[in-house]
């Protein structure tokens, strides 16, 4: 697959700080993959996901989406376009008092015709399973259904990627579940590429990929099996592993011979049961 977004030695620093906030990030992200991006507050993920539409411009390196400098004004549209943002609450996103009203209003600002945007939008509710909540008003949603139409008003844009940064930060686990659910079936079954800033280890177990952040840097970057088996790291950084890798590494320390790969309940099971049959 080819790379949707590519990032080379990403450098920023924000105006009137001391310190850089990121230090040197590369990172590539293939078309159609969902990635997370993992880290401890002030690990520098929120600062990188800004970089991914341009809120953010570098101070060194650069940020390229489909090819095209993040730094190129004339292309600002062109990449906001391509890639949607999701943030932490979904109020300061919802704007206005119908649902299928709030999602229409971006492709609206684009100048979608008419006809089009009604399609849009109810293809974009559907996706995300709030079509029946389409004259719902926004307020007397749940959190969790509140972001679902959030991610519906990206949707609607029709980028090739949505950064979703912290989404989840604000829900309770029903939410949190509806949410993670939403922008895997969009990943899988639409082929939209997911970029996922989290610091919830069970948000990302069904990931294709998985980087780690601390101090403005990438620390460990592969499948998620293969970060989470480094829980010596993860550990330092300040960060869980998945309750099952958790448990198989603590049974190793007693002598078992465990694959600290299996992160499914399932899987570990069945690897605690062959150890000890």
């Amino acid at each position: 697959m080819s790379s949707v977004i590519k990032i080379e030695n990403l450098h920023y620093t924000y105006p009137g700080d001391e310190f850089e906030s990121l230090k040197g990030v590369s990172l590539e992200i293939e078309r159609g993959s969902f990635v997370a991006i993992l880290g401890h507050n002030g690990s520098g993920k929120s600062t990188l996901a800004k970089h991914l539409n341009a809120i953010l411009l570098p101070s060194e390196g650069s940020v390229k989406i489909n090819g095209i400098d993040t730094c190129d004004e004339d292309s600002l549209l062109t990449i906001r376009s391509t890639v949607g943002m999701v943030f932490q609450n979904p109020d300061n996103q919802i704007v206005a008092n119908v649902v299928e009203d709030d999602v229409a209003f971006a492709p609206e600002n684009l100048g979608v015709p008419s006809a089009e945007i009604r399609e849009r939008v109810d293809n974009a509710l559907k996706a995300v399973d709030m079509y029946e909540f389409r004259l719902h008003a926004p307020h007397l949603l749940s959190g969790g259904q509140k972001q679902r139409v959030a991610i519906a008003g990206i949707i609607a844009m029709q980028p090739e990627v949505i950064v979703l940064d912290e989404p989840t930060a604000m829900l309770d686990p029903k939410g949190r579940r509806e949410v993670i659910d939403t922008v895997t079936k969009l990943c899988r079954e639409k082929g939209i590429t997911i970029v996922l800033i989290t610091h919830h280890m069970s948000e990302c177990i069904n990931a294709d990929r998985v980087a780690v952040m601390s101090n403005g840097e990438i620390v460990a970057d592969g499948t998620p099996q293969a970060v989470f088996s480094q829980v010596e790291l993860m550990h330092s950084e300040g960060l869980a592993v998945p309750a099952t890798t958790e448990i198989m590494w603590q049974l190793n320390k007693n002598g078992f011979a465990l694959p600290l790969s299996a992160l499914g309940i399932a899987d570990c099971a069945k690897e605690i049961a062959k150890e000890i049959g």
